[in-house]
């Protein structure tokens, strides 16, 4: 889960330490990110992707992100 209104879903590649030891940056493939606009959601799928440590603010494993 992110600090923004986003949800990303899919399998961590690699992580890298970021300032500190609760602060990682992370790479995962097969990834669907959900998207909550108001009342709708947007959901898109993506190869791969690179999120930045500043932004995340949860890890769930095994999550498969929230019920369309």
């Amino acid at each position: 889960m992110m600090k923004s209104e986003k949800e990303f879903v899919g399998t961590l590649m690699g992580f890298d330490d970021y300032v500190s030891m609760y602060l990682y940056n992370m790479v995962l493939e097969n990834v669907t990110e959900y998207e909550t606009q108001g009342e709708s959601r947007k959901v898109n799928t993506l190869k791969q992707i690179l999120l930045n440590g500043n932004n995340i603010c949860m890890l769930v494993p095994g999550g498969e992100g929230p019920a369309v």
